[in-house]
C-alpha cells in the first residue's frame, strides 16, 4: 500500500473513531464524563447547584440529532395529561419511593426532546379526545366529537362522513400503506376517542356500537359503520395486528354472555365481532389470539401469534389502584407484549399506547388517581425504551389536551402532593395543594354565626376531610360545581427520542406531531421527502479536524521526503 494510501487510511480511522464517540443511543460523546454535584455538597451550598446545571448543560452540549430513518415509532398519549398534570405525578412517583418528590423524574423526562402544541379544534377554543386525536394522528384539524373527517363534517353529519373527500388517513395508515406492523393499545375502551383516532371515520365520538347510534335522540337512521364495526370489519382496522384495551360489550350482541360474566353485550345486529375477528384472521392464514385477562396475555406464545386482540373489561379498564392485579394487565404488560409481537416484523411497526384513564379521574375531580395513571403510562414508556433503540425508533409522549387542575400555595418543599397546603390568610382555613377549577369537588359554603351572632357563610373546612384525602376516590376542592369537570384549553408538553425526535422542538400545532413522526420513518405524506444527508451534518469535531490537518502535513512531507 502507498504512503498517501496509509496515510489516508489512518484519517479514515480516526474521523471514524471519533464518529463512533457519538454514534452511542441519543448520540451523546461518552468521551467525557458529565460533572456531578460533589457528594460533600448539600442543597445549601453555591456550587452543588452549579455543578448540577453544568452537568445538565453538558448533557445537552454533548447530545446531536439522530437523522437516521426510523424504522419503528411508539406513540404515547397521556389523555389529558396536562403540564401540571406531569409535575403533579412526578412529585407523586417520588414520594411513592420515599423521596421528597420535587426533583425526581418520570420516564419522558429524560428525553432530550421538548416542545409545546396547540390543542384547539376548529370550531372549539378548548378541545376534546375527539378533534384532537385527528390533529395528532391524522395531521389535520377538525370539528369537536369527530374523528378521521375534516372539518367540512359537522357533529352527527352521517352523509358526510362516508364522502371519501372528507375523510382523513392516520400515521397507522400510513404505516400499512409502507409494510409496517401496527399496534393499539389504551386503557379505556379500544372504541373510544384516542384509540379510535387512529381507525375510525365518525362524525360522532360516541357511536362506538349500533347500540349507540340507535339510542341517539337526535338523529334517525343513521346508516354509518359504528365505531366498533370499524376497527373489525373496515381498512385499516381490521389489518391492526395488535389491538389491546377494554370495551368488550360493544363488539358482544346483547344476547351473548361477557366471558368474564359482565353482564351481555350490547349489539343490536346480533353479529359477534370477536368471532367475525378470529374467522377473518384465520380465512387470511394467519394465527389470531383473543385474551380477555391478565394470565391469558402473560401465557402467550408470540411466535405463535399473529394478530392479537385483547379486551380485559366489558367497558373501560379498572383504574391501576382499583384493579385485580390476578385478572388485569397494567399498561406495562401490554406495552411488552405488543412491542415484543411487532418487533417481529422485518419492516418496522407503529404502535399507539394510550394511558386513557388520566382523564376519566380528573373528570371525576379524583386527583390522585389520575396521578397514578400518568405513574403507570411512565412505566409503560420505561418498558418501550428497555425493548427498542433510540437509533432506529422514535418515542414521542404527549398529551391530547389539558384539565383545570392546578398546583398552588406554598407547600414546603416534600409537602405531601395529596394533601393541604397552609391557611387561607383571609379565612384562616386549609386549602389544597391540589384543585381545580370546576367539578363534583365543589363544596357548599357553610352557614355559621359571626362575632355579632348574626347568620354568615363560610368556606367548608377542609380539615373535615382528613380522614379521607388518602382515599382514590377522594374529590379534590373545585371552584363551582359541573357534572363532569372540564377539559382545559392549555399548551400540551411533547416529549420525544430517536430519529428526527429534534423536529418537535418549540411551540407548534399539534397536527404538526403526525407528519414528523412520518418524515422520520419515512412514510405517509414524507414519505417523498428526502432525509438530509448525513454528510450535510457532519460534526466538525476537534479531533477530525486535527486528523485532517495531521493527515495533510503528512501528505505533504511523504511527497518532499518518500518513503524508502
Amino acid at each position: 500500500m502507498g504512503s498517501e494510501a496509509t496515510l489516508l487510511l489512518c484519517l479514515f480511522l480516526v474521523a471514524d473513531l471519533d464518529t463512533a464517540t457519538y454514534a452511542q443511543p441519543g448520540n451523546s460523546r461518552v468521551g467525557k464524563v458529565p460533572l456531578k454535584p460533589s457528594h460533600y455538597l448539600t442543597e445549601n451550598d453555591n456550587q452543588y447547584w452549579l455543578d448540577s446545571a453544568l452537568a445538565a448543560m453538558q448533557q445537552k452540549l454533548d447530545t446531536d440529532p439522530i437523522r437516521g430513518t426510523a424504522k419503528n415509532v411508539i406513540m404515547f398519549l397521556g389523555d389529558g395529561m396536562s403540564v401540571p398534570t406531569v409535575t403533579a405525578a412526578r412529585i407523586y412517583a417520588g414520594q411513592l419511593a420515599k423521596k421528597k418528590g420535587e426533583s425526581s423524574s418520570l420516564a419522558w423526562e429524560r428525553f432530550p426532546y421538548l416542545g409545546l402544541a396547540k390543542t384547539y379544534c376548529v370550531d372549539k377554543q378548548v378541545a376534546d379526545s375527539a378533534c384532537t386525536a385527528t390533529a395528532y394522528l391524522n395531521g389535520v384539524k377538525n370539528n369537536y366529537a369527530t374523528i378521521g373527517v375534516n372539518a367540512k363534517v359537522k357533529r352527527k353529519d352521517c352523509a358526510g362522513s362516508k364522502d371519501a373527500a372528507n375523510r382523513t388517513a392516520s400515521i397507522l395508515k400510513w404505516a400499512q400503506d409502507a409494510g409496517k406492523a401496527t399496534g393499539v393499545i389504551t386503557t379505556t375502551r379500544v372504541t373510544h376517542a384516542s384509540p379510535a383516532g387512529t381507525y375510525a371515520h365518525t362524525s360522532e365520538r360516541d357511536w362506538e356500537s349500533d347500540f349507540d347510534i340507535a339510542n341517539d335522540t337526535e338523529v334517525k337512521g343513521v346508516d354509518c359503520h359504528d365505531i366498533a364495526k370499524q376497527l373489525i370489519l373496515d381498512d385499516p382496522g381490521r389489518n391492526i395486528k395488535v389491538i389491546m384495551g377494554g370495551g368488550r360489550r360493544k363488539f358482544l350482541p346483547n344476547t351473548v354472555r361477557d366471558p368474564e360474566g359482565q353482564g351481555l353485550g350490547q349489539r343490536l345486529d346480533n353479529q359477534n365481532l370477536i368471532r367475525m375477528w378470529e374467522q377473518d384472521k384465520s380465512e387470511r392464514g394467519s394465527k389470531p389470539q383473543f385474551v380477555f385477562n391478565r394470565q391469558q396475555l402473560l401465557d402467550l406464545n408470540i411466535l405463535e401469534t399473529d394478530y392479537l386482540l385483547g379486551l380485559f373489561e366489558a367497558s373501560h379498564m379498572r383504574y391501576h389502584l382499583e384493579a385485580d392485579p390476578t385478572t388485569e394487565p397494567t399498561l406495562a404488560e401490554m406495552t411488552e407484549a405488543a412491542v415484543k409481537l411487532l418487533k417481529k416484523e422485518k419492516n418496522g411497526f407503529f404502535l399507539f399506547v394510550e394511558g386513557g384513564l388520566i382523564d376519566k379521574a380528573h373528570h371525576e375531580n379524583w386527583a390522585q388517581m389520575a396521578l397514578d395513571e400518568a405513574h403507570e403510562m411512565s412505566k409503560a414508556v420505561e418498558t418501550a425504551v428497555r425493548l427498542t433503540q433510540e437509533s432506529d425508533t422514535l418515542i414521542v409522549v404527549t398529551a391530547d389536551h389539558a384539565h383545570t387542575m392546578s398546583m398552588s400555595g406554598y407547600p414546603a418543599r416534600g409537602n405531601d402532593i395529596l394533601a393541604a397546603t397552609e391557611k387561607s390568610d383571609v379565612d384562616n382555613k386549609l386549602y389544597a395543594t391540589l384543585s381545580y377549577a370546576n367539578g363534583m369537588g365543589y363544596r357548599e359554603a357553610v352557614l355559621v354565626k359571626d362575632a355579632d351572632g348574626k347568620d354568615a357563610c363560610t368556606r367548608f373546612d377542609l380539615a373535615n376531610d382528613l380522614p379521607d384525602r388518602k382515599k382514590p376516590r377522594y374529590r379534590f376542592p373545585s371552584m363551582f360545581p359541573n357534572i363532569d369537570e372540564t377539559h382545559g384549553g392549555d399548551d400540551v408538553a411533547v416529549y420525544a427520542r430517536g430519529p428526527w425526535a429534534h423536529l418537535l422542538t418549540g411551540s407548534h400545532e399539534q397536527h404538526l406531531i403526525p407528519v414528523v413522526m412520518a418524515y422520520s420513518a419515512g412514510i405517509g405524506p414524507a414519505a417523498s421527502m428526502p432525509h438530509a444527508s448525513a454528510a450535510a451534518h457532519l460534526r466538525t469535531s476537534p479531533a477530525v479536524v486535527w486528523g485532517l490537518s495531521l493527515s495533510l502535513v503528512l501528505i505533504l512531507y511523504s511527497r518532499e521526503f518518500p518513503l524508502s
